[in-house]
């Protein structure tokens, strides 16, 4: 194995100093343009490059934000890292993205991870409905903003959807089509945000003057494609077939989908399907799905700025004021939901 190429062999194969070094890659201004020259003449030659860990120990201060989301195969949560990987490099910081895949020992590990790398903050959807994790991750005093889910207290950021009003929108839609009899594909009950769906799904009913024996739940272990064709299986299965199902997520509702039309069960006469995240395959799927946009890019964005002014705050003459921030949802209305023609 070739032996990485340090400061010294930079300093001996320009014939200068390893301050001078430092200086040509810290403070170029400082050093006197043919040295300067030299020096990056060697560098290139060599294939020198700086050790960013060791500068990062020297100053005590990480180019790292570390973002943990619960799923990267899906969409949702790429388009929470383009947002934040885009807030990050406007600040001259790169992303750690990591992916947790809703398990509460990866996630412990992965947190673990970032505290061992010094990062500069964490931006997390958390997996473990515990709080266990957190609240382990608070000892080692790194910032972190809680993304797709509310803050509960006043020690940390958030940036959120009211995914209350969300389910309220899905299920007041299929209300109004004239449903009366609803399923809910729920994923994992642990989750907030499974949860919010439901209860904004509950008040639409009421509004309509309808109880909550209207709304079937079909929990799921997962928030995926196959989970989604699981509960498909189980709702084809049911005697009293809802005409309607409302879903957790798009990627749930693609696999109840791929269910129906394997059944031969048309979409959306026999059973009208919403989903949620409005990703983009829901677009594109071979019934275009109906589904509540949540504006993943943005929230993306607005966590990592919310960590950015946390990590630059200055306790004694800036600062820093948690603040939890819930944006809206937008439901989109396609072919999948619409009453037949």
């Amino acid at each position: 194995m070739a032996q990485s190429v340090g400061i010294k062999d930079v300093a001996r194969a320009a014939g200068v100093s390893v301050g001078t070094v430092s200086n040509v890659i810290n403070r170029p201004d400082t050093v006197a343009s043919e040295t300067r020259a030299r020096v990056l003449s060697a560098i290139d030659r060599l294939g020198y490059v700086r050790s960013e860990s060791a500068r990062q120990l020297r100053a005590g201060r990480s180019r790292i934000m570390g973002l943990l989301v619960l799923d990267m195969g899906n969409p949702f949560f790429v388009d929470v890292a383009r947002g934040a990987e885009r807030a990050a490099r406007d600040a001259g910081l790169g992303v750690m993205v990591c992916n947790s895949a809703q398990n509460p020992g990866e996630e412990a590990e992965y947190l673990s991870l970032f505290a061992e790398q010094r990062v500069r903050g964490v931006l997390l959807t958390p997996a473990d409905a515990t709080g266990r994790n957190i609240d382990a991750f608070r000892r080692h005093n790194i910032p972190f903003v809680l993304v797709d889910r509310v803050a509960e207290g006043a020690t940390e950021c958030s940036v959120s959807v009211d995914d209350v009003a969300g389910g309220a929108l899905a299920v007041r839609h299929l209300v109004d089509a004239g449903h009366r009899s609803i399923a809910y594909v729920s994923g994992p009950p642990g989750l907030n945000q499974v949860r919010d769906r439901r209860t904004g799904a509950l008040h639409a009913l009421a509004e309509a003057g309808l109880g909550p024996d209207r709304l079937r739940e079909l929990p799921t272990e997962r928030l995926d494609v196959a989970a989604g064709r699981d509960a498909g299986a189980r709702l084809l299965g049911l005697a009293d077939r809802p005409t309607a199902v409302f879903c957790a997520n798009d990627l749930l509702a693609l696999g109840v989908l791929q269910a129906m039309y394997a059944a031969g069960v048309n979409v959306p006469d026999d059973l009208a399907i919403v989903g949620y995240d409005d990703i983009e395959f829901a677009a594109a799927a071979a019934v275009p799905l109906t589904s509540v946009r949540q504006p993943a890019v943005t929230m993306g964005a607005l966590a990592a700025e919310l960590l950015l002014e946390e990590t630059e705050a200055d306790s004694a003459t800036r600062p820093h004021e948690h603040r939890r921030v819930v944006l809206q949802p937008e439901l989109v209305v396609r072919r999948s939901s619409l009453p037949g023609r």
